[in-house]
């Protein structure tokens, strides 16, 4: 770009196919790192496509929350704009070490890998439940309705001690919370609401623990029942929204990719990596990662500002041809590692591992429940998420 050619308005967010960023946004990873005028005022920031780059920036420390976006990367009123106003004690997404260090270290025990194994037989079983229940509701069903959405739903209840019979108004407020089409208004009530509603579990749980996460941060004397309530918002938010879209979307790539979906029935052990694949492939969280220099950081030959926002795309960052061979084609078979899906960094997903046991067995028993699954409705019918900050389908009706 030359000195005197204006920035690009923002980050193109508008999708013409179903699983591919918007052919905008992929046209600007010609310069992987660039400026880029940012809404509503057209003040100057940067926007990264390539993984490199990405990498690089969520990785450093120079690279921060602080202490509120005013920025969009977008012309909808932005999911960051809104929250980071208000964001609620123990709401660590949002904050720097070493309050983020010391809240999220509250859970980072929870979801190891280790941790995980050991729950694979629950997991197990939550899947084999909700199968049975698609089997009732069929031979058509809704498959987010029935599985997509309590599957990550059941288990991040139990693990937190969340009771899963107030699912529907936690559901609730979390999409609205996620909705870039609401008013930020609308959406910080709905935060407050379910914010409310783990407030006024902790004290419960102190009254009555159990074996779960919201007991366990409720007995904590390091923390206020204030920040114990923001842990678990951000744990109930997230256990359930990306993985069910992941699950709904995945389901949606893999019916009408036929000859990848023949692949995994053939070989199961092929799973895992066919996880990997699809969270590189669709990644899910697909509106920008934003961060804000604190000090003047040079990337190659670049130099970003103290105070400047920079939005890291996820999406095409897991499409750079300079990090995968083909990067807009499905295969499960590719070596998708390093992926960016997860973020990287300091603010990486805290519970990744849980969200891969989950795809792992939901996929693996789906597909093997029911051979003869395919779409009810003709494709171009499927609700897309377009105006969420998690991307996946409202719905997905399936028949066998």
């Amino acid at each position: 770009m030359s000195e005197t050619e204006e920035p690009p308005f923002g980050m193109p967010y508008r999708r013409e196919t179903r699983y591919d960023p918007p052919a905008a946004l992929l046209e600007l990873q010609d310069r992987p790192l660039r400026r880029i005028r940012y809404h509503p005022d057209g003040v100057e920031g940067w926007l990264a496509t390539g993984h490199a780059e990405s990498r690089r920036i969520l990785a450093d420390p120079r690279f921060v929350m602080g202490e509120r976006f005013l920025h969009s990367p977008t012309d909808l009123p932005h999911v960051f704009v809104s929250i980071s106003e208000r964001v609620p004690p123990g709401f660590f997404l949002f904050f720097d070490p070493p309050e983020h260090t010391r809240l999220r270290r509250k859970v980072t025990g929870v979801f190891t890998v280790k941790r995980m194994k050991e729950l694979e037989p629950r997991i197990a079983d939550i899947v084999d439940g909700c199968i049975a229940g698609l089997r009732a509701a069929g031979p058509g069903a809704d498959l987010v309705r029935e599985f997509a959405l309590p599957v990550p739903s059941l288990v991040i209840c139990e693990m937190l001690g969340v009771p899963y019979a107030d699912r529907d108004a936690f559901q609730r407020d979390s999409a609205d919370m996620l909705d870039l089409a609401r008013s930020v208004e609308d959406r910080n009530k709905s935060m407050a609401e379910l914010y409310g509603y783990l407030a006024a579990l902790v004290p419960a749980k102190r009254d009555h623990p159990g074996d779960d996460m919201l007991s366990a941060l409720a007995a904590d004397d390091d923390l206020h029942d204030t920040e114990a309530a923001g842990i678990a918002l951000i744990l109930l938010v997230a256990g359930h929204e990306t993985t069910a879209n992941m699950l709904g979307l995945g389901t949606f790539a893999l019916l009408e990719h036929p000859g990848q979906l023949a692949r995994l029935r053939a070989e199961p052990g092929l799973v895992p990596t066919a996880v990997e694949e699809l969270l590189r492939y669709l990644t899910v969280p697909h509106n920008g990662v934003m961060r804000i220099a604190k000090e003047d950081v040079a990337i190659d030959d670049d130099v970003i500002r103290a105070g400047e926002h920079v939005t890291v795309v996820l999406q095409t960052a897991n499409r750079d041809p300079e990090r995968y061979e083909r990067p807009s084609e499905l295969d499960l078979g590719r070596d998708a590692h390093g992926h960016l899906a997860f973020g990287h960094g300091l603010h990486q997903c805290v519970g990744q591992q849980l969200a891969r046991v989950e795809m792992r067995i939901a996929f693996a028993k789906l597909f093997a429940a029911f051979p003869d699954l395919r779409l009810a409705v003709p494709s171009e019918d499927i609700p897309m998420r377009v105006e969420m900050n998690v991307y996946g389908v409202h719905t997905l009706p399936v028949e066998w």
